[in-house]
């Protein structure tokens, strides 16, 4: 079993590092925080255990990892540590309906460009992209903040059931 979860976090770690374009250290902690951390969360000392790292390269991408709101940290009555643990799904695919949102106001800045300024056949061609594009885009907003309100009533029901 180590062997697979040492897998699956250095597969998830890889998958982190690659579309959020953070260092493979963020990357493996984020992914060891949702695979191991999931139930209690795990300290600081923890995470410079299993990462086998030092602590000012935990600390690093720890708070890159909080900055960018991928992960979060609790304290516990009478205990001085703080826990760390993945910020809710819901939270992380908040993350990327922002950036659809960015990526919608880009594309109807380049379509009125398109608009006003074209000029040839290919310029039409691409203006029609862009329209589908756009739609596209609308498309995954929506599928997203359905998900997203899906798994906020879940995490409101877990909360409440601890």
């Amino acid at each position: 079993m180590d062997n697979e979860k040492n897998e699956l976090i250095e597969s998830f770690g890889a998958h982190f590092e690659r579309i959020y374009n953070i260092p493979p250290l963020a990357g493996r902690i984020l992914s060891t925080l949702i695979i191991d951390g999931c139930k209690s969360g795990l300290t600081f000392e923890q995470l410079v255990e299993i990462m086998q790292a030092s602590k000012s390269s935990v600390s690093t991408n720890l708070n890159l990892l909080q900055k960018t709101n991928r992960v979060e940290y609790f304290t516990l009555v009478g205990d001085r540590k703080k826990y760390f643990k993945a910020a809710p799904l819901s939270q992380r695919l908040q993350n990327y309906l922002t950036l659809i949102d960015d990526e919608k106001t880009l594309v109807d800045k380049l379509k009125q460009f398109r608009k006003k300024n074209m000029s040839c056949e290919k310029e039409e061609i691409n203006f029609h992209n862009m329209c589908a594009y756009k739609e596209h885009l609308i498309q995954v907003e929506q599928l997203l903040t359905t998900t997203i309100s899906k798994f906020k009533s879940i995490e409101i029901k877990n909360q409440s059931a601890k």
